[in-house]
């Protein structure tokens, strides 16, 4: 088969939808060689973290008006590329289609994340909603399969774009396989040093925004000895949080990382003592699943799709927000052996393992 791809977060995204685009185009290359797997990407590579394998074509604008207006060419005009590549399935990996895929003769699916700009509109900005929901509207009615990654997100697609339960499947999606190696304690200790990195610590991975929550851990840590570590880009949420710090005098309790590649944040985790994940929603929580394959054990939302990801033997609050009961859980877990919830979660986690999600990948494309 040629599979075409909408490429544009595998080279431009540096984190949930390009390690999404990056990972499963990656898996499918490995796993499946004998296809070709060709992606489509509007500007030059900004991020170079995909390496590009011998059944990957990279293709990008040749006209000069389609360079002028690359965003056109992956909307609209790529049409005439996919066709003279004799494509015969083209996904869009980040809820949206080219107009029109429809009408051209080539078989098309798209992933839907989630579908937080409807639930939580208070979190974006009008106008940038109004794209959203037009742009997953439109694939959704387009595309001849649709893939949700999580049976939440699923339930949301279901019951917000008003699509036929038959035409969606769930595919999970893994994680990098930086975070299933085993490092050396060595390299534990270098990186443990080059970050000024507790002994001891909490861990929280995402973005520090109102959504995820974090406001909420350094809360439930205040007159504590646990320490806290947030690792992920800083928005004005963040200040909220450093405000809370300074007033509590809790500066040696919490500290703030960003900029660490792959396998940095993998032996982090793996350095962490519990990972805690009180996001309000998602779409699925990689960040979890990446918690699992590297032993750590979870704390995470009781709500939504956050078991989903976590399987039965991690912890779960039942409201994200309180301060109190996410402490419960730390003490809790802290103070018992969890050498069998780790190993549980460990086996849990082998369904998002990369041979099983590739294979329900071509079982997909090959159905159509």
């Amino acid at each position: 088969m040629k599979i075409g791809f909408d490429a544009k977060r595998a080279f431009h995204n540096t984190t949930g939808l390009g390690n999404y685009s990056r990972d499963l185009i990656s898996i499918l290359s490995r796993y499946y060689p004998d296809n070709q797997y060709h992606l489509y990407n509007p500007k030059k590579a900004k991020v170079n973290r995909l390496a590009i394998a011998g059944n990957m074509h990279v293709h990008l604008p040749k006209g000069f008006f389609e360079k002028l207006l690359p965003s056109f060419w992956r909307s609209k005009s790529i049409q005439k590329n996919l066709k003279k590549d004799q494509i015969d399935i083209f996904h869009g990996l980040s809820g949206e289609l080219p107009i029109g895929m429809d009408k051209i003769g080539i078989k098309s699916v798209v992933s839907i994340h989630d579908l937080i700009f409807i639930r939580y509109p208070e979190l974006y900005k009008p106008i940038d909603r109004k794209i959203y929901i037009k742009k997953n509207l439109k694939a959704a009615k387009t595309a001849d399969k649709i893939v949700a990654i999580s049976e939440q997100t699923k339930k949301d697609i279901i019951k917000f774009l008003n699509v036929e339960p038959e035409k969606i499947e769930v595919i999970y999606q893994g994680c990098h396989q930086a975070f299933k190696k085993n490092y050396s304690s060595e390299l534990k200790d270098e990186i443990r040093n080059k970050y000024t990195l507790p002994e001891h610590f909490l861990l929280n991975v995402g973005t520090i925004e109102p959504r995820k929550n974090a406001l909420t851990i350094v809360k439930a840590i205040h007159r504590s000895d646990y320490k806290l570590v947030l690792i992920g880009k800083q928005t004005a949420y963040a200040e909220k949080i450093k405000k809370f710090i300074k007033k509590n005098k809790m500066e040696t309790q919490v500290f703030f990382l960003e900029g660490l590649d792959v396998t940095e944040l993998a032996i982090v985790y793996q350095l962490a003592d519990i990972f805690i994940y009180p996001s309000i929603f998602e779409g699925f929580g990689i960040p979890i699943i990446e918690a699992l394959f590297s032993k750590t054990p979870v704390i995470s939302n009781g709500n939504g799709v956050f078991p989903e990801a976590g399987g039965d033997f991690s912890s779960y609050v039942s409201n994200a927000l309180d301060a109190k009961e996410l402490r419960e859980k730390i003490d809790k877990l802290s103070a018992t052996d969890k050498a069998e919830n780790i190993q549980k979660s460990f086996e849990f986690a082998q369904k998002f393992n990369d041979q099983t999600i590739a294979e329900k990948w071509i079982k997909l494309y090959e159905s159509l």
